[in-house]
């Protein structure tokens, strides 16, 4: 039995990296008829519908209320369906066929922004090792984007704008993981469905005030039928499965073993954007090579900490015990 569970939540655990890789070729291809912003409420509306749905079968109306903590289901929405998919996306299409892989590239390097987040937060500085990793993966994230070519520099102003919008959109993203701390008498369900419903409306009101303003534009409906099949492929793997499956194989596999599966997002989008023609480069490969190995030698660090833990308490454990016996 234990056997079966720790293989659904491996099944569970890849299939969301496997299809939050192949959601910017998707994503790519959709820019080519509606606006990043129309892409994202788009995605995300029927998902909230869908969850909203389950969620009122399984748990009932009771489930839907916010238990006084409306402020902070709001604040995580935001940060996970507003401020990451509005961003990560906008700033796919600014970078153009370059961003597809920048894009699932920050996708994949939520883990090592979250140590910076937490350095930052409580002043304590990473060991090492941890920012060894970050440093390759950096270097894999500046392979790609300089396409070995140091002339990049002389334009670099007009790249940063779009490379600080995928960041501060894998920001939202790491926030909202991290709110989910703070719920946990909640289900992932409940959680999932009650910040998408929020995060969404606020979404879907900058949208509206943005195309008021003349900044967007709306998408007609031809542009809406071009795109129908990459909006089915969205709702349902990257949105339904992805969201609830990355939650659930992370209860069943915990933290430390399901970040390793972040390593098969930049894989998939680069082989995706091979079979789809993309002018792949030698160092489009080595920078997404760099960034897998940092993110398992700083898993595999990682590990080596948690086992010398768990060996020195073990040793406190039988100290105490051995103290208190001879006594």
């Amino acid at each position: 039995m234990r056997k079966n569970k720790m293989l659904w939540g491996v099944f569970l655990a890849l299939l969301a990296s496997i299809s939050w890789g192949a959601m910017f070729p998707v994503a790519n291809h959709s820019f080519k008829y509606i606006d990043s912003f129309y892409f994202t409420i788009f995605r995300y509306i029927p998902v909230a519908l869908i969850l909203i749905i389950i969620l009122l079968v399984k748990e009932g109306k009771e489930a839907f209320h916010t238990d006084g903590r409306g402020f902070y289901v709001w604040f995580f929405g935001t940060m996970g369906f507003t401020i990451y998919n509005l961003f990560i996306f906008w700033g796919q299409e600014m970078l153009g066929e370059t961003g597809t892989l920048l894009a699932s590239i920050m996708e994949s390097l939520s883990p090592m922004v979250s140590v910076l987040i937490i350095w930052m937060l409580s002043r304590r500085r990473p060991s090492a090792f941890t920012l060894f990793s970050i440093g390759i993966a950096f270097l894999g994230v500046v392979l790609v984007v300089t396409n070995g070519d140091l002339g990049f520099l002389s334009n670099l102003h007009k790249q940063l704008f779009p490379l600080g919008i995928l960041f501060f959109g894998i920001v939202g993203w790491v926030v909202y993981t991290m709110g989910g701390g703070r719920f946990p008498d909640w289900s992932i369900l409940r959680y999932s469905t009650l910040t998408l419903t929020y995060g969404i409306v606020t979404t879907t009101g900058i949208v509206f005030l943005t195309t008021l303003f003349g900044l967007v534009e709306a998408p007609t409906i031809d542009a809406i039928y071009a795109v129908r099949y990459d909006m089915i492929f969205m709702v349902i793997f990257p949105g339904v499965i992805a969201l609830l499956g990355w939650n659930e194989g992370v209860r069943i596999l915990e933290p430390i073993n399901s970040l390793l599966f972040l390593s098969f997002v930049p894989v998939t989008t680069l082989v995706i954007g091979y079979v789809q023609g993309y002018n792949l480069t030698l160092y489009d490969v080595v920078g997404t090579a760099f960034i897998v190995l940092a993110l398992l030698l700083n898993n595999i660090y990682q590990r080596i900490l948690l086992r010398k833990r768990s060996i020195n308490n073990s040793k406190k454990v039988a100290y105490k015990q051995s103290a208190t016996t001879s006594s």
